[in-house]
């Protein structure tokens, strides 16, 4: 089975998760942060870290599509970026829906009675592991 890195790109943070060898489960791993929306480098040299360290085959990249499934601002943002990760890392990048990854996310949050600021901090990785447990479901049949 491949290793897969799930990404939920902000526009100042990406959240990560990577699953299992079997590719049964979803982990998280961190948020990388950028001062600047544009400035990209360091968080590709750090996704390309990531790849390296977890022997990673695919990504599966959080694609946030407007409810009437239009392509808002924030997915074209989403598209570039996939194309600069294909470009940095050779690997497949999937666009993968993840319309209410954010607010299902903070639920799950707040049902674990997560402090406000302390879900600033994990939920960008939370959306990460939904997005790739929805992914990986989709793949198990």
């Amino acid at each position: 089975m491949m290793r897969i890195l799930g990404l939920d790109y902000g526009s100042k943070t990406v959240g990560v998760a990577v699953c299992d060898p079997l590719g049964l489960t979803a982990q998280r791993v961190e948020t990388i942060t950028r001062r600047e929306e544009n400035k990209l480098r360091r968080t590709l040299a750090r996704i390309e870290a990531l790849i390296s360290e977890y022997e990673i085959e695919t990504i599966v990249l959080g694609y946030p599509k407007n409810m009437d499934d239009s392509i808002g601002e924030r997915a074209r943002k989403t598209e570039i970026f996939r194309d600069m990760l294909v470009r940095r890392t050779k690997l497949p990048v999937i666009l993968w829906d993840e319309r209410l990854t954010t607010i299902e996310a903070n639920e799950i949050l707040i049902q674990n009675g997560i402090r406000r600021e302390d879900r600033k901090k994990v939920i960008d990785q939370v959306a990460a592991k939904l997005i790739l447990e929805s992914y990986l479901n989709s793949i198990q049949g």
